[in-house]
């Protein structure tokens, strides 16, 4: 059997998520982000809420206000003979 054929593995690992909440798990690497867990995700908590990142959010809501605002004016071509 080949030797050093599989990566080290951590039996206690941090596993953080951005709402606050970490839990202890087992993993291949040291620590571990999440952006979303089991107490803040919409299916177990039954609240639904936009999680946002990097103001995607934000950035179509602007651009849909300004759509609504300004309509596309249609074009009205002229028929040819």
């Amino acid at each position: 059997m080949k030797k050093k054929a599989h990566p080290k593995y951590y039996n206690e690992v941090k596993i953080a998520c951005a709402c606050g909440a970490s839990f202890v798990g087992g993993a291949t690497v040291s620590e571990i982000k999440v952006g979303i867990c089991s107490q803040c995700h919409p299916f177990f908590t039954g609240k639904s809420r936009f999680i946002d990142t990097k103001g995607r959010l934000e950035r179509f809501q602007e651009k849909r206000a300004k759509a609504k605002q300004n309509p596309l004016k249609k074009k009205i071509r002229k028929k040819k003979k």
